[in-house]
């Protein structure tokens, strides 16, 4: 088995408008960055949409449905002051959500030893009636429950490294001790959730680091933190929100992060799924904006899963 490669050519033409930080490039840069060898071992897939039904364990129908109705026939409309939606924005968060879910699919019936989804919009601030932060449907949620819902794993826990605290997951996850919810993100920053104190109901872990914190600190947050609190957890699942703006070279954050202290914790994760989930694990992408760091960030990332497939 090796890692699969969930994307889809809609979610290159979702299109936020011109000067937006969301946009179609990275997918592109993404792409090309994993084109050739050594990814030419991974099994490619075209994402599918979600379904309603998978939609709607984490959000309502009547939001599900006002989302994409506001889809424009053309030019662009508004959900909120960050998130704006074109022509192809309906069909692309559809896919985005329903890459999750099908990779989770296909790792849980050994298709697949692991798996990364290549798409946009994000997903980690929507949280249940609310579009936020360029993210239509949390992808990541949708994904958990339908683990849950679909294929029978009891416990599922999300790891979050966006530069940004993914606070729909929080939301969606906060009150049931079957989810687990981690979290490093530069404080203070958008969206201005994510204290340490909020735990949820002891299954949320912050851990808001400063800006300009540096390899140092992020990696200490998972060593002294995050890590032994996911093992105590003992998830049968692992998903993880993938966001590369912690990156020294993004725009939008200033935590200094290298693309090697992205390449440490997916190894670390990676190995900590081996040992306590049978190495099931899928992985999302979220934020990330300068292009040269996201591509080296996310090949990287997608190398490290690589390695750890048997």
């Amino acid at each position: 088995m090796t890692t699969a490669y969930f994307t889809h050519p809609i979610c290159i033409k979702h299109d936020p408008g011109p000067g937006h930080p969301e946009q179609p490039a990275r997918l592109i840069a993404v792409n090309e960055a994993l084109a050739d060898a050594p990814f030419d071992k991974l099994l490619r897939a075209e994402a599918p949409e979600a379904t309603t039904e998978q939609l709607e364990r984490i959000h309502g129908g009547a939001y599900v449905a006002s989302v994409l109705a506001a889809v424009p026939d053309e030019g662009y409309r508004s959900l909120d002051p960050d998130t704006a939606l074109s022509p192809a924005s309906g069909e692309a968060a559809l896919r985005a959500a329903g890459g999750v879910c099908a990779a989770i699919d296909w790792v849980a019936a050994g298709k697949a030893g692991n798996a990364f989804c290549a798409m946009r919009p994000p997903g980690h601030h929507a949280e249940a009636s609310q579009a936020m932060g360029f993210c239509m449907f949390n992808n990541i949620a949708v994904g958990a429950r339908h683990a849950q819902a679909v294929h029978g794993f009891e416990r599922v826990a999300v790891v979050d490294f966006d530069v940004h605290h993914g606070n729909g997951t929080q939301h969606s996850f906060e009150n049931d001790a079957s989810l687990f919810y981690a979290s490093s993100h530069q404080w203070p920053a958008y969206p201005g959730s994510g204290a340490a104190t909020e735990t949820g109901v002891g299954n949320i872990v912050n851990v808001p680091l400063s800006p300009r914190a540096g390899s140092g600190e992020f990696r200490a947050a998972y060593s002294d933190a995050i890590l032994p609190r996911l093992r105590d957890f003992e998830p049968d699942f692992l998903l993880i929100s993938a966001g590369f703006d912690a990156h020294e070279r993004d725009p939008l954050a200033q935590l200094n992060v290298t693309t090697e202290d992205f390449a440490w914790l997916s190894r670390e994760l990676a190995k900590l799924a081996a040992s306590v989930c049978g190495g099931r694990l899928v992985s999302t992408l979220e934020g990330g904006y300068d292009l040269q760091a996201l591509a080296a960030s996310a090949a990287a990332h997608v190398t490290a899963l690589m390695e750890a497939c048997p």
